[in-house]
């Protein structure tokens, strides 16, 4: 089992303006984060892709090669990259020279987006919202399979016999496809065999099985062996030394962030109750002391079967210090707990 964090780089927001404030801070925290995740034994640290005043990470890339410049052996992923208002190109282009930079730890998670700023930003219509991503995944499979490419398609020029570089030290280098809960997309990961990273930041964990076992039996409809694409399941969370510390110190953030989201995509207010309620065993939010966390994971584990876990630990803006425990906690007490467990009941399983 796979345990790691992922982060949109949230920052503040000046009260009067709305304008994005600390980003050059903001940026040094990331880093020492993903610098200690790596320390504490984390395996994976993911920067998501979003173009807001709340958010410093519009090049996941760059954030993620400063950080392969300061860790040894961690993974680091996007998650996700906006592949549909993104060039394909690019994108392998990126993640290879971040794969170089860091001695093959690179990873795409790639998805359609939750937010639809990118796509005026980058001359995209949101009429095209399926096609885009589908032809421009297409795209980027070719792109990792083969070093001289030709293609054609509607939503870009076409490319006649050009070769595509730096090429990375994996090969082929690690591709995701992230879901949110769309039947569809969950298909289109299966069929095409890649793993998929499964978003749960909401209600029973059980509500979402049904798309893990829509997975498993689309792959295996398409040829593939469910037993060697792997799910990971994102959550929002967080961890201090006591659960209700953890809950205290989260509420402040995640309420202010979610109730912003909420305002434009018309949802209804977050109270501290459901708050409360999704930290428990059988809601989304992987929250509480070590042992809660531990407890929730192998909990879930037992509902999908799953290979990776990461958690969003700072929803809104968190105070640092607080942050860093919360690693330390989640790497060397939560992680080692978890892959004793993991690894238990598969050689149980195997008897």
């Amino acid at each position: 089992m796979d345990i790691g964090i992922y982060s949109f780089v949230e920052t503040r927001l000046d009260p009067i303006t709305g304008g994005q404030t600390e980003a050059r801070s903001r940026i040094d925290r990331i880093l020492d984060e993903i610098q200690l995740a790596d320390e504490v034994g984390l395996d994976v640290f993911g920067i998501g892709e979003h173009h807001r005043p709340d958010y410093v990470s519009s090049a996941p890339a760059v954030i993620l090669s400063a950080a392969a410049a300061r860790t040894k052996q961690i993974r680091l992923t996007s998650a996700v990259t906006v592949l549909s208002s993104d060039d394909p190109v690019r994108v392998f282009q990126d993640f290879a020279t971040l794969d170089l930079i860091s001695g093959g730890r690179a990873e795409i998670i790639a998805g359609r987006g939750s937010f639809t700023e990118s796509f005026p930003l980058f001359g995209q219509d949101l009429s095209d919202y399926d096609e885009l991503f589908s032809e421009k995944l297409q795209l980027l499979l070719e792109l990792r399979d083969e070093e001289v490419v030709s293609w054609q398609g509607h939503h870009r020029p076409s490319i006649d016999r050009r070769g595509v570089y730096p090429r990375p030290v994996q090969n082929p280098l690690p591709l995701w496809v992230g879901v949110g809960g769309n039947p569809p997309s969950v298909v289109r990961a299966a069929s095409l065999g890649l793993p998929m990273a499964l978003a749960i930041i909401g209600g029973m964990p059980e509500r979402f099985s049904p798309f893990i076992d829509l997975y498993r039996e689309a792959a295996q409809r398409a040829g593939h062996d469910p037993s060697t694409l792997p799910v990971s399941i994102n959550s929002h969370g967080f961890l201090a030394d006591d659960g209700d510390e953890a809950a205290d110190l989260a509420w402040p953030g995640f309420s202010e962030a979610m109730n912003r989201i909420g305002r434009e995509r018309g949802w209804p207010p977050q109270s501290r109750a459901h708050f409360d309620q999704e930290r428990q065993l059988r809601g989304a939010m992987v929250l509480g002391s070590p042992d809660e966390v531990i407890e929730k994971i192998l909990f879930q584990h037992e509902i999908f079967g799953h290979q990776r876990v990461l958690i969003q630990l700072t929803v809104g803006p968190m105070d640092h210090d607080r942050v860093l425990r919360a690693i330390e906690l989640l790497g060397t007490v939560v992680a080692p707990a978890v892959r004793d467990a993991v690894s238990t009941r598969e050689t149980q399983a195997a008897v």
